[in-house]
């Protein structure tokens, strides 16, 4: 039995806290939010993020840093990536120097436009291994033990086998690579592109766009994380296209979700005022653009979603000017 924590009781958090749980090991629930604390305790469910899912006895919620990281060898950030940093700064003088530090957390922090693994470097220190964990997983599937497959990323790869072995199970399957940039990248722009598939069946524009949408999506992305220092096979992997494909065309998928809502005809505000839930591509879109521009590299369906977020463009505009952008030859850049 590992001692492990998760920072972080969202949907994603709690799934996974449930699921290390489910293979062994102990697990202590860091939960920001008092209410979904005083739920969690008195219930044993998540009813704000994870409702359908009851807290096996090997998860242990908690409310206090001290409580939650004391002698844990294994760290899990489930943070939403806007929250990242903070919750870190927060935590760090908890957080034992021996232990590993798993990042579960897809986006980029939009000032500094950061992957989450350097930002947690930067708080928790880099002596520390730092694992990314990505790849095609709806919260709700995981903890209900159907079958999955991640990627786990780190330039030191004995630490990626040790979070492939602490993570096993006979429905959890994790892919080792020391491809962190790749991983990280596919996992956060999947997001933008999940918006635009959305906005796509909002307007029910058919399959054919969608496939279309799906296929540049992930061109764009791998164009974008090679430029940063990824490699390009990565991206047609499981924090790539797998992700992307579950992202853009799943029921579960808040991303997708938005940009239905979007292709419908409401806001972005309104939408983001009825849930609770974080659409990490919302926040990701405008960072993805800044680091495009900074590697000299064109996000066309992230620019016109930039548009369409901000309300300066109609979702059936935007769509009708990625589709009118000039022919190219497919293995081209653009």
């Amino acid at each position: 039995m590992t001692k492990v924590a998760v920072i972080g009781a969202g949907s994603w958090g709690t799934a996974l806290a449930v699921h290390l749980a489910g293979v062994g090991h102990h697990v202590r629930l860091w939960i920001r939010e008092p209410d979904v604390y005083a739920a969690m305790i008195d219930r044993r469910v998540n009813v704000t993020f994870l409702p359908d899912v009851v807290l096996p006895d090997g998860v242990q919620p908690c409310a206090a840093f001290e409580d939650a990281l004391a002698d844990v060898e294994l760290v899990v950030c489930a943070v939403p990536s806007h929250g990242t940093r903070s919750v870190l700064r927060a935590a760090a003088p908890c957080v034992s120097a021996t232990a590993t530090i798993v990042s579960a957390t897809k986006g980029l922090e939009p000032m500094t436009l950061m992957r989450m693994s350097e930002v947690i470097a930067e708080e928790l220190g880099d002596t520390r291994p730092i694992v990314v964990l990505s790849g095609p997983s709806f919260a709700l599937e995981v903890a209900r033990g159907l079958p999955t497959a991640v990627s786990v990323a780190c330039s030191d790869l004995r630490a990626a086998e040790k979070v492939q072995a602490e993570f096993r199970a006979r429905y959890f399957r994790l892919y080792a690579t020391s491809d962190v940039v790749g991983v990280e990248l596919g996992a956060a722009l999947k997001n933008v592109i999940a918006i635009a598939a959305g906005v796509v069946e909002g307007l029910g524009l058919g399959h054919n766009a969608l496939a279309a949408l799906i296929t540049r999506g992930l061109a764009e992305i791998s164009r974008l994380a090679v430029a940063a220092g990824g490699r390009r096979e990565t991206l047609a992997g499981l924090t790539g296209l797998g992700d992307l494909i579950l992202t853009c065309t799943g029921s579960l998928s808040r991303n997708r979700w938005v940009g239905i809502e979007l292709g419908r005809g409401r806001t972005l505000e309104d939408i983001l005022a009825g849930t609770h839930m974080i659409a990490e591509g919302v926040n990701t879109t405008d960072a993805a653009l800044a680091l495009g521009a900074r590697h000299g590299v064109e996000l066309p369906i992230a620019a016109q979603m930039a548009e369409v977020l901000a309300g300066r463009r109609d979702p059936r505009t935007a769509v009708e000017e990625l589709m009118l952008r000039p022919q190219r030859i497919e293995a081209d850049a653009g």
